[in-house]
């Protein structure tokens, strides 16, 4: 893992841990590994990792076991799959529409592309 400078560390762990539960590599009701574990995987301090997982707590998106270590909360996914398509829909989709224009394009011709790329990826699934 490549820490990006001028950023937490924490944060940084803590949205790996996010886009993990995401795309399902941490599933529901599924532990994840100890912070002990992590800290040694990443080389980094024992505390950094804590934060970053007691911030995943206060989310609801982690849970405590006692005895146990931490555990992906049950509807975790769900959850971060709203807040992603809220943050989406409210920053990058309009983002992505100045861009468009700035660029000159026009949307129907834009619209076209990303229906044959829906297209291409769905036969790629089947």
């Amino acid at each position: 893992m490549e820490w990006i400078e001028g950023q937490p560390i924490y944060r940084q762990l803590r949205d790996l841990v996010i886009q993990r539960v995401m795309d399902g590599s941490f599933p529901e009701g599924e532990a994840i590994p100890s912070v002990r574990q992590v800290a040694t995987d990443y080389r980094i301090n024992h505390l950094t990792v804590g934060k970053a997982y007691q911030e995943l707590v206060e989310m609801g998106l982690l849970e405590k076991r006692r005895g146990l270590g931490m555990f992906v909360a049950t509807g975790a996914r769900g959850s971060l799959t709203n807040e992603e398509q809220q943050r989406f829909l409210e920053e990058e989709l309009p983002a992505f529409v100045a861009r468009i224009r700035m660029l000159g394009l026009e949307m129907e011709e834009v619209m076209e592309k990303i229906m044959k790329t829906q297209g291409n990826l769905n036969a790629d699934h089947h």
